[in-house]
């Protein structure tokens, strides 16, 4: 979808952009206190390391194949969240965000996210759940609430807080979007004179009324647009 988000993206923050209810990046519940050694898994553009303390010592790793080759990420260290380059608990904190639904074994990730971990260090992991197909073919799995607790746990790590994100009609107004943008970019090119601006409208109309329908209507818990986890090692 890269013409089309060179399209979309002057709108990225107006209720034309098909993300629009996904809002912009924000740090997991609790990052802002992290202190010691931090690895971030998957660190991209560095992102999180503006939402650190100063008393942090940060360390980025990324996977050379999508990290670099796809990216053109920068990070300290190139390597497999798979196999850590990295001694047994050496790190008071992990951060993988957006990253397990694109590794081939996420239980092995999680295992070695536990392992370079002191005791008492923390983990924060997140994952999206509605959300399309992305990075192919490098993207696996989503896991549900329920999932996600069941393989921290399974690596021995104690999960104190899973936060979900958007309001169940937010997230299928997010789908929605997605998938309206996505139809159309995948139209022939003679169509998108038509279809372009009626995906405009139909977005915007989406964004708006979710929105808008989310500040009257409860939540539901089953729909959301992913987790964000917060784990400790014993």
């Amino acid at each position: 979808m890269s013409r089309l988000r060179a399209l979309a993206a002057p709108l990225k923050r107006t209720p034309l952009h098909p993300q629009w209810l996904l809002g912009g990046r924000k740090p997991p519940r609790g990052i802002k206190a992290a202190a010691g050694l931090l690895l971030d898994v998957g660190a991209g553009d560095r992102w999180i390391q503006e939402h650190l303390p100063t008393q942090a010592e940060y360390i980025a790793l990324d996977y050379p194949l999508t990290g670099r080759d796809l990216y053109h990420a920068k990070p300290d260290v190139f390597a497999d969240a798979a196999h850590l380059p990295f001694a047994d608990g050496v790190f008071d904190a992990v951060i993988c965000l957006e990253v397990i639904e694109h590794v081939r074994e996420p239980e092995r990730v999680l295992d070695e996210i536990a392992r370079v971990l002191r005791p008492g260090g923390i983990a924060w992991l997140s994952m999206p759940f509605l959300y399309p197909i992305h990075d192919a073919p490098h993207d696996y799995q989503r896991f549900t609430e329920h999932g996600l607790r069941r393989s921290v746990q399974n690596s021995n790590l104690v999960v104190s807080e899973i936060d979900s994100e958007l309001h169940a009609l937010r997230a299928a107004g997010l789908v929605a979007c997605l998938g309206l943008a996505g139809s159309a970019n995948a139209a022939a090119r003679w169509q998108w004179p038509l279809l372009l601006p009626l995906t405009a409208l139909a977005v915007l109309t989406v964004n708006l009324g979710s929105w808008f329908m989310s500040l009257l209507w409860p939540d539901w818990p089953a729909l959301k647009a992913g987790y964000v986890v917060k784990a400790v090692k014993p």
